[in-house]
């Protein structure tokens, strides 16, 4: 009990926090001649700091549990009103912003992906997130079902001004 109780506090912390940072972490992108590469996905577009070896540097890190859904929700429609398709790299979290690009990489095998939260979940107690089937067989646990992996936070959407007037 009490360690279901500090998973929750840890995930609302964690979710104010992206809240309160949203603002400043996700600039408005100013014409400059540097020479660092914008990252582009869908609608959102940061600039974001990168090194030779690693990319895009992560907003937030943590470690967590995963699993995978696939065939029982295949075409359906997601959290974002999207159709869910199992061979996409999207995933399920429960508190991160819709459309938060996030790295996750499955230190067993140290093998990375980079997915979009598309959808709220995992409903299991224990468990942070829900990648697509896809996913879930490129990190490589697609045969036991469920991976302790480290997620990194790289993207947040941009909110509207309006989102920002109180």
């Amino acid at each position: 009990m009490r360690a279901k109780l500090l998973v929750v506090l840890e995930s609302i912390f964690l979710g104010l926090g992206l809240l309160v940072l949203t603002p400043s972490i996700n600039p408005t992108p100013k014409a400059s001649s540097s020479t660092q590469p914008n990252i582009s996905v869908g609608a959102f577009e940061t600039p974001k700091k990168t090194s030779a070896k690693s990319g895009p540097q992560p907003i937030a890190v943590w470690e967590c549990t995963t699993s995978w859904y696939g065939d029982d929700f295949d075409g359906l429609p997601t959290a974002t009103g999207e159709t869910y398709d199992m061979y996409a790299d999207t995933a399920a979290h429960p508190t991160l912003p819709l459309g938060s690009i996030v790295r996750v990489t499955n230190p067993r095998n140290h093998r990375s992906q980079i997915v979009r939260i598309n959808d709220r979940g995992p409903y299991v107690e224990g468990r942070e997130l829900d990648v697509s089937y896809a996913v879930a067989q490129k990190l490589g646990f697609d045969q036991r079902g469920t991976a302790k992996v480290r997620l990194e936070l790289l993207e947040v959407p941009k909110r509207s001004a309006t989102e920002h007037s109180y």
